[in-house]
């Protein structure tokens, strides 16, 4: 499941299973931190997915280098029908897709107020 998280960035799982899983995610992202060959070789024992453990080093521990903990945030979203289990999301405090959208939304503000003063 640790695997699934780092390559998609949310899952949708139980509250127990969330709770176990961020440790671990959190470990594996202070190892990605780290950058080193042994701590590289270490998370490929845990994750077992190169292009996971790739992403890991170059993408996602680029993105918590100031952050000195607490990776993870647990969202509670529904109960499952079957068996009325708490579900929730968790999921990488910062997201690709979300840093993205931030980006775009930030630049079409800026250009969206000069195109009003010169129509005007």
């Amino acid at each position: 499941m640790v695997t699934s998280l780092l390559e998609q960035e949310r899952i949708e799982t139980t509250e127990a299973k969330a709770k176990e899983i961020r440790g671990f995610t959190d470990r594996m992202i202070t190892l990605g931190k780290e950058g080193t060959l042994p701590a590289r070789r270490r998370a490929l024992g845990f994750l077992r997915s190169k292009a996971v453990v790739s992403k890991l080093f170059d993408d996602v521990a680029a993105r918590f280098k100031d952050r000195p903990g607490g990776y993870t945030r647990i969202i509670k979203t529904r109960r499952r029908i079957g068996d009325a289990a708490e579900m929730v999301a968790i999921e990488l405090v910062t997201r690709q897709d979300t840093t993205a959208q931030k980006k775009s939304a930030a630049s079409q503000a800026q250009s969206s107020p000069a195109a009003e003063s010169t129509s005007s």
